[in-house]
């Protein structure tokens, strides 16, 4: 009879779909995780209090105790309450040994896993005995005339495999002939001995556990010792016993007038105090308290059967590979600016986008032609979209002010459109359209003669231009003004009057139409100017406003103008994966959201600014 197994032989290999999903406790809590629905296992990172460096010529501090554990678990659990150890306390006086750390811990199921407070370094004189303190590493010893004296053990209370190291010995010797204190243990290394020299001795090393939990803080680094205090009084540079990587402080010496606390939420131990004279020299550190971090893990090693795999993959449990850097399109649309009163219509925000290749080949406006893709990879990317300019500053104000904001995508940025230029006296900054993604309409100058000139488009400039030129306005004779047209993002606006004394107002330039949505959309048209010579006429379109009206909504439209005005239009990004990214793809805020065209491609849409979520798993 055949093997149900297909005739492989060998343990159960469990499968997790975690998604390498890390929480970061640096405070207790009743409960730090809920475990999601296909996570089996975790990688959990515990790191006790570190132990305070000892006074006069002390010890470092022991580091707090490490324990990196991998752990079966249910999915959709809750996990029990995280404990996180405080740091031991600087010694109370100039003779006493520094406190020890206290224990973090994580209860799982019925089981607390626990990592054990580091022990504080020692002191020379009574009530102290030189010695270090033992815990998850050890202090540090000091020396007085009875020395040397050992360090305090680490790895204590006992766990496999090892929460930490010993501490280091002193030295011997007492009145001038006194030795500095040794190091306090670290996680992968013991507390270096004192040579039986006046210098404090190096804390041990702590752990590089980067690579289990990419972008933990402190770079991934904990539970460093720390440095033995000096024999001379702290006044020369070769005598202070420097910490351990991974938060372990610093002892007194020259240049550093208080011995240095073990960094927070590192398990650090202290730096020792000096022999004086007197505090603060003598005073040594506190440690650094403990963290505690769960990574839910993707695994699924070993040799499967079919059905065995099946299983796995119907539950959820089976881990998908990880998602590699991958191109995609794009279209960054700004702000449109504001109309402006009897003036030029608002610039059309400026407008960017890719060629559509690397997402489907679907029809981009001639902006897009020949334009690349981004490269993008699994990181959180904010996502800024810019506000329509107001229509609302006051007659005779500058037209910059009226300018939309620009909106940003990784390295794309999309120009604010100019605002309008006022029917005004002044002929310069309030009858001149402003620059952006496209210029703002200029307005006719009062009294006449000459027209306020049209804004600059594609300003600052970007390839292929992201906008074009506002119309400029006119002005002639003291009964007729006409404001020039926004620019928009395929046409510069009309100038207004069409150089005659009774002509029209200047229509808005043209906008772009892009299909990156699925269907095709019209933005980034410039709005109408105002005046007495005749109305513009209808809106452009592209969401331009006509004379009076507000440019449209996540269009970047500029502002129409007229004895009413409008606000420019607010931007859009809208960012287009391939296939391959689905369920790795998410928006944030809830307004924004992730659809999925025909072919697959993942479609983020952003009408307000939040971020897009690329997960690696």
């Amino acid at each position: 009879m055949g093997s149900p197994n297909g005739g492989i032989v060998g343990v159960i290999n469990p499968t997790s779909f975690g998604k390498c999903t890390q929480t970061i406790a640096t405070t207790s809590t009743p409960s730090a995780v809920t475990t999601q629905p296909g996570t089996r296992l975790i990688k959990t990172l515990i790191v006790a209090g570190g132990g305070g460096g000892g006074a006069g010529s002390g010890g470092g501090g022991g580091a707090g105790g490490l324990r990196n554990l991998c752990i079966s678990v249910c999915g959709n659990t809750a996990l029990g309450a995280v404990t996180v150890g405080a740091a031991g306390a600087a010694p109370s006086g100039n003779c006493n040994v520094g406190g020890s750390g206290t224990s973090s811990s994580i209860v799982i199921g019925s089981t607390t896993y626990t990592a054990n407070g580091g022990g504080g370094g020692g002191s020379p004189n009574p009530p102290a005995t030189g010695i270090g303190v033992a815990g998850g590493s050890g202090g540090g010893a000091s020396a007085n005339a009875l020395g040397p004296f050992a360090g305090g053990a680490g790895n204590t209370p006992s766990t496999t495999p090892s929460q930490g190291n010993p501490g280091g010995a002193s030295g011997a010797g007492t009145g001038p002939s006194r030795k500095g204190g040794g190091g306090g243990g670290g996680a992968s290394v013991a507390g270096t001995n004192n040579a039986n020299t006046n210098q404090g001795a190096t804390g041990g090393a702590g752990l590089n556990v980067s690579s289990c939990f990419p972008g933990a803080p402190n770079s991934g680094v904990y539970s460093g010792g720390g440095g033995g205090g000096d024999a001379a009084c702290g006044t020369a540079t070769p005598y202070q016993g420097t910490g351990g990587t991974g938060g372990g402080g610093n002892a007194v010496g020259s240049g550093v007038p208080l011995a240095i606390a073990g960094g927070t939420n590192t398990g650090g131990g202290g730096g020792a105090g000096s022999n004086g004279p007197g505090a603060p020299l003598n005073n040594g550190a506190a440690g650094g308290s403990g963290i505690v971090i769960v990574k839910e893990l993707n695994k699924a090693s070993g040799v499967w059967n079919l059905k065995s795999q099946f299983s796995a993959q119907k539950s959820g449990t089976w881990p998908k590979p990880a998602l590699a850097p991958f191109s995609a399109d794009y279209l960054v649309v700004a702000g449109g600016g504001g109309g402006a009163s009897n003036g030029g219509g608002g610039g059309a925000g400026g407008y960017r986008e890719s060629s559509g290749v690397a997402t489907g080949s679907y029809t981009v406006s001639p902006l897009g032609s020949g334009v690349s893709a981004l490269t993008l990879s699994a990181t959180t990317f904010p996502i800024t979209i810019g506000g329509g300019g107001s229509s609302a500053p006051p007659t005779e104000s500058p037209a910059a002010s009226r300018s939309g904001s620009d909106s940003i995508f990784s390295t794309i940025t999309s120009t604010g459109g100019g605002g309008a230029g006022q029917f005004a006296a002044q002929p310069t900054a309030v009858t001149n359209g402003a620059n952006g993604g496209s210029g703002g309409g200029g307005a006719a100058p009062a009294p006449p003669p000459g027209p306020g000139t049209g804004g600059t488009g594609n300003s600052p400039p970007a390839s292929p231009p992201q906008g074009n030129a506002g119309g400029g306005g006119f002005h002639q004779g003291c009964v007729y003004f006409s404001g020039g047209g926004g620019g928009g993002a395929t046409a510069v606006g009309a100038t207004g009057g069409n150089g005659a004394s009774s002509g029209p107002a200047g229509q808005g330039g043209a906008g772009a139409t892009s299909f990156i949505t699925g269907s095709p959309v019209g933005r980034a048209g410039g709005g109408n100017g105002g005046g007495d010579g005749g109305p513009a006429g209808s809106s452009v379109g592209f969401g331009g406003g006509a004379a009076g009206s507000a440019g449209t909504v996540n269009t970047g439209g500029g502002g129409g103008a007229g004895p009413s005005v409008g606000n420019g239009g607010s931007g859009i990004i809208v960012v287009r994966t391939p296939s391959a990214t689905a369920g790795f793809i998410s928006a944030t805020p809830g307004t924004n959201t992730v659809t999925s065209a025909p072919c697959g491609a993942q479609i983020a849409s952003f009408t307000v600014s939040g971020s897009l979520v690329v997960s690696q798993f």
